[in-house]
């Protein structure tokens, strides 16, 4: 996997006293896996992230930690307790498929309660991998089971809600009145926000299928394939962005394109290709660069032998 994000850290060190959280997931930010959405902090039907940006959806009390792939869920990614408390609630069972049981939207989940009124929830957990029981203590980092998708959500991630004296709080801005008025976040050690990324890069035979893409499952392409295609998987782009993608080989460049985005998109992909055949052996370099006014926010590279 590929995944190289410029972020962005919004989120100073808590102060002194404050209800502190460790990363709830066994991941990087940036590189093994990405926050899709963040809390919504406009009051009416339009969205506003932390950031008063579009990742977020309308009425969003959580933060949703993503995994690229369906195949990455299935490898196994282990959630662990944000901080020391005791659980009070877990569920189990519910399939990681849709559609998903009536009122069960959190899916597979654990509810731990912590000192002074905090308490913090973790929802679309795969079934079968919850490892706390009720009325068990925790430590922060404890681990409580792995990301799955089971519930109401359409791709594989932990929703991680933070409520104190029962108010749901944004973990980036508990204090915030309006996006963009943020201070000190509830994060032990910062947490950085992205506003977009790349968060898969390959070269194909041919253009493939967004569900293969999502699952991690797109093919490879060979020195025999019909086409040299390469692809990219985006996150968070927008209406205005550029995605410059780019195809070299052994005798140079093989195809070279920029394409402005038309749309904001949670998730989306791109891709563009050449026909051929027999292509020369040797080792394809396949680059994907996507910009923001101007600005480069992220770019991935990767080397595929052709044989």
């Amino acid at each position: 996997m590929i995944l190289r994000l410029a972020l962005l850290s919004l989120a100073l060190a808590s102060p002194a006293g404050a209800f502190d959280l460790a990363m709830p997931v066994d991941c990087t930010l940036g590189d093994t896996c990405f926050i899709q959405n963040y809390f919504d902090h406009d009051p009416t039907a339009a969205v506003a992230d932390p950031a008063c940006g579009p990742l977020s959806y309308d009425g969003h009390d959580g933060t949703d930690i993503a995994l690229p792939t369906l195949a990455d869920m299935a490898a196994g990614v282990t959630v662990r307790a944000a901080a020391a408390g005791t659980v009070r609630a877990i569920r189990d069972g519910v399939p990681d498929t849709q559609p998903f049981p009536a009122g069960q939207d959190c899916g597979n989940g654990v509810a731990i309660s912590h000192a002074d009124g905090w308490e913090t929830q973790y929802c679309h957990m795969k079934q079968g991998s919850i490892i706390v029981t009720q009325g068990q203590g925790v430590d922060a980092g404890t681990p409580l089971g792995q990301i799955g998708l089971s519930g109401n959500t359409e791709f594989p991630h932990l929703h991680l809600s933070v409520r104190h004296n029962g108010t749901e709080l944004d973990p980036f801005a508990p204090e915030a009145t309006t996006c963009g008025d943020i201070g000190a976040g509830l994060w032990a050690d910062a947490l950085p926000y992205s506003g977009g990324g790349i968060l898969g890069l390959g070269l194909a035979p041919a253009i493939p299928e967004f569900d293969a893409v999502k699952g991690g499952s797109v093919p490879v392409a060979d020195a025999s394939s019909p086409a040299l295609v390469v692809w990219a998987h985006l996150f968070g782009a927008r209406q205005g962005d550029n995605l410059a993608l780019s195809i070299t080989g052994p005798q140079g460049e093989v195809i070279s394109d920029t394409i402005q985005l038309d749309r904001t998109q949670a998730r989306s992909f791109r891709a563009i290709g050449r026909k051929g055949s027999a292509w020369p052996a040797g080792d394809y370099a396949a680059t994907a660069v996507l910009t923001r006014d101007g600005i480069e926010l992220d770019r991935s590279e990767a080397t595929i032998p052709l044989r």
